[in-house]
């Protein structure tokens, strides 16, 4: 049996609920929802993309004990949000493409679920990020089409490394 980290969503209510992975996962029993910021538990890894300290593998302490928090907002409005909330365990995830169908293909612009899943895999939850790409027919996708980046991710020692790799991928 997976035992799931603890998945925590705080929900700003920004988007469409017809393609809100948040809420769908909440549906399913596979995350928390959240409609107030300061419930946020304090000691979660919280995942920003513009912390300045970088997911990695020696994470795993952080998100097996205290879970991880998604912050789930539109895109034009994040920055905004992040500056606003001042949170303890603040990381950004790596380079990654979007496969979901709002904005497939793009860099970085993940939706909930895909920030999920690739903060799973590279503190090495990797069973438990497979068994959340059950929540969209798409979601596994996300994995093979980012698998070779999220290996090297999770084999990686520390953030600087992360960073490393993510820097040696965008060179190529």
């Amino acid at each position: 049996m997976i035992t799931m980290p603890k998945l925590f969503i705080y929900h700003a209510n920004q988007c469409n609920p017809k393609k809100c992975t948040s809420l769908k996962m909440a549906k399913m029993n596979k995350a928390i929802l959240l409609k107030n910021p300061y419930k946020v538990p304090k000691n979660s890894l919280i995942l920003n993309p513009y912390a300045e300290k970088a997911l990695s593998p020696e994470d795993k302490e952080i998100v097996e004990k205290f879970g991880i928090t998604a912050l789930d907002c539109s895109w034009k409005e994040a920055e905004l949000m992040f500056k606003k909330f001042k949170f303890k365990n603040q990381r950004s995830l790596p380079f990654l493409v979007a496969c979901n169908p709002i904005n497939y293909g793009k860099p970085c612009m993940l939706s909930t679920l895909e920030a999920f899943i690739a903060a799973l895999y590279i503190t090495n939850f990797k069973d438990e990020a497979w068994d959340l790409t059950s929540c969209f027919k798409w979601a596994e996708t996300f994995i093979k089409v980012n698998y070779e980046l999220l290996e090297r991710y999770s084999n990686a020692k520390n953030s600087m490394e992360v960073v490393e790799i993510q820097q040696d991928f965008l060179r190529k």
